[in-house]
């Protein structure tokens, strides 16, 4: 993190009373309006464009699991926003990537934080185009287009889907607690085509190819104050069709809140009430560097009936914390049903088992 980048960070820290202060609004519940709401929302306090994908030789063989997260902040002290100065941190972009390698048994990841404004820091309002120096992602009548690494990596993807955005919850407002406030604007793409080029320190570029998954929310207020963290799940399956499914944890790991989706290969979608999805945790991985024990395997209770998740790789947890505090396990996982066949491929989230999960 550079030092303009660490003062920014400062001064946004000094603003968390005047955060704290503001009562939680959630979000105005509308339509949503593509392409205007793939881009960004400054009006809202937090936002986060989330992409994840498998790659491989092929689609059958998965070698590397990735993500690149861009998230929004809004400074929300009347004094920074009125402030005339460009560099007045009105707005921060925050980035996590990572890189996980399947077959090495190794997790490659980077994050990055700067105040949007003048040097190529941007979240375009009009259409989905971020950017963080030479880190970006942006979309096109075509599909998408991102490109990020760290020390030792570097991936192109070029992604690809006819399909129209998955609207979660009640077309596209998400709940996310038992009082109404607590809720986002939601959407997904599943079943990005994905052709990738990856980049290792040492070895030659390699051509790879997969399935990809991104999400996109934005809300004012997510989390009721007894939610210790979330689980979270998105799978693409080998059919065609894509499985979402999360639910907010109380401290004794207790469900306070679920939800997800279900969209068949031909479109056709239902959403989950809370309740219709249960997740029973299953082996417990304990990380060597936070202490955090994170169930690595799942039970799930789904309307298409009993379902096991599986992590690919136990040692996927993601650092955050010099730049945003968060220390969170991200990555790939397979989908298989009560008999131990393989559905699907996806990745999968787990927040709060450090320290309670705090977002704004």
């Amino acid at each position: 993190m550079s030092q303009l980048d660490r003062r920014a960070w400062l001064l946004w820290a000094l603003a968390g009373p005047a955060l704290a202060a503001e009562p939680a609004l959630g979000v105005s519940r509308r339509p949503l309006r593509f392409p205007r709401d793939f881009g960004a929302h400054p009006d809202t306090g937090l936002e986060w464009w989330y992409l994840t994908g498998l790659l491989g030789p092929d689609e059958a063989t998965p070698q590397y699991g990735y993500q690149l997260t861009f998230f929004r902040l809004r400074n929300r002290d009347p004094a920074v926003q009125a402030h005339p100065s460009a560099l007045a941190p009105r707005q921060l972009l925050l980035a996590h990537v990572a890189l996980s390698d399947l077959r090495a048994g190794r997790q490659h990841h980077e994050q990055r934080l700067a105040r949007i404004g003048p040097g190529g820091v941007h979240a375009a309002e009009q259409d989905c185009d971020l950017r963080l120096r030479d880190w970006w992602l942006r979309r096109s009548e075509q599909g998408y287009e991102a490109r990020f690494g760290g020390t030792d990596f570097a991936l192109a993807l070029d992604l690809r889907s006819t399909a129209a955005p998955l609207l979660q919850g009640e077309a596209g407002y998400s709940r996310k607690g038992p009082d109404p406030a607590q809720a986002s604007h939601y959407y997904s793409r599943p079943q990005l085509q994905t052709r990738a080029r990856l980049s290792l320190a040492g070895a030659r570029s390699l051509a790879l190819q997969g399935r990809s998954w991104l999400d996109h929310e934005w809300s004012d207020s997510l989390l009721a104050p007894e939610a210790q963290g979330w689980d979270w799940l998105g799978v693409n399956l080998l059919d065609g069709s894509a499985l979402t499914a999360f639910q907010l944890r109380r401290a004794d790991g207790s469900a306070l809140w679920s939800g997800g989706s279900w969209r068949e290969s031909a479109g056709a979608t239902r959403s989950y009430a809370s309740g219709e999805i249960v997740f029973r945790p299953g082996r417990r991985w304990r990380s060597p560097r936070s202490g955090a024990e994170y169930p690595v395997e799942w039970q799930l209770q789904t309307p298409q009936g009993r379902l096991q998740l599986r992590a690919l790789m136990d040692a996927q947890e993601v650092d955050a914390r010099p730049s945003t505090g968060l220390l969170y396990w991200e990555g790939a996982a397979e989908l298989l049903d009560a008999q131990g066949r393989q559905l699907g491929r996806g990745y999968l989230e787990m927040t709060g088992y450090a320290r309670r999960m705090r977002l704004l």
